[in-house]
């Protein structure tokens, strides 16, 4: 974490248009311009503004107009003005948070680990402030082909529980011999049925009525960017911004996520 905070994180801003103003309201994702850090608001004060990473790095940056970006939008930040009354917060999967000023948690033992960086992301996006309520990381583990050796090398126990989930989990899959390989009685495994994240994500939101059939042999992403129509660079973050809530999302990814998050909770 560094000590000051960066103030010319960005040259002059144009003149133009001027962004948005937006809070800086904690648990808040965006990204610097400058150098693309990108993290959730963890504290807001007069100087600046503090983003963690996913990676538990914490960076100060100033105010300054037009310094940051919200799924791809030019944004200024500034400071929340407290109000009296405030509702319920609540997260985009429905959950009502915890009232009062949240505080910086020290990260629980236990670990929900997913297939890849795309996972992980929507895993923030829809399940970020339980997640943060309850000090749980997501790790994307980049593959699960070394998984059984992974899980051995994390040394799972009552005071160290690990969640999996598994892209393409059904029956004779090679997911689900690698599911059988690990299970034990402090590790959860759960997956979906979709060969990739991004078809837990329901068509509608990008106004399609289903995900294209991807031949055999194809990369999905690819396969799936050319039947549509779209270039593959920059489909991901339109997709997952386009998610507003766990209604978005197919069910068996909705399930698959809660019964993790509900495996590594504290008791109570």
């Amino acid at each position: 974490m560094t000590g000051g905070f960066d103030d010319d994180i960005l040259a002059a801003p144009s003149r133009r248009s001027a962004p948005p103003v937006v809070d800086a309201a904690l648990g808040l994702v965006v990204e610097v311009r400058a150098d693309g850090f990108c993290g959730d608001v963890v504290a807001a004060t007069g100087a600046g503004v503090t983003l963690r990473d996913r990676k538990g790095r914490e960076r100060n940056f100033a105010w300054r107009e037009g310094a940051f970006m919200i799924d791809g939008a030019v944004v200024t930040l500034r400071r929340p003005v407290a109000s009296g009354t405030t509702p319920p917060r609540r997260s985009a999967a429905g959950g009502v948070l915890a009232d009062g000023p949240r505080r910086a948690r020290v990260a629980s033992p236990h670990r929900i680990w997913v297939e890849g960086l795309h996972d992980a992301e929507l895993l923030e996006h829809v399940w970020g402030d339980e997640l943060r309520e309850i000090g749980v990381v997501v790790e994307p583990m980049h593959g699960a082909d070394d998984l059984d050796l992974a899980v051995a090398a994390f040394d799972p126990g009552p005071e160290r529980r690990l969640g999996v989930l598994l892209d393409h989990l059904v029956d004779g899959s090679k997911e689900s011999r690698i599911a059988a390989s690990i299970r034990r009685t402090h590790v959860l495994v759960t997956g979906h049925p979709f060969v990739d994240v991004w078809a837990g994500v329901r068509p509608r939101v990008v106004g399609l009525q289903a995900w294209p059939d991807v031949p055999r042999g194809v990369p999905f992403k690819q396969g799936l960017c050319e039947a549509v129509g779209m270039p593959l660079e920059g489909f991901w973050p339109r997709l997952r911004s386009a998610v507003d809530s766990f209604a978005d999302l197919e069910p068996e990814l909705v399930g698959a996520v809660e019964r993790l998050i509900d495996f590594v909770a504290p008791p109570g």
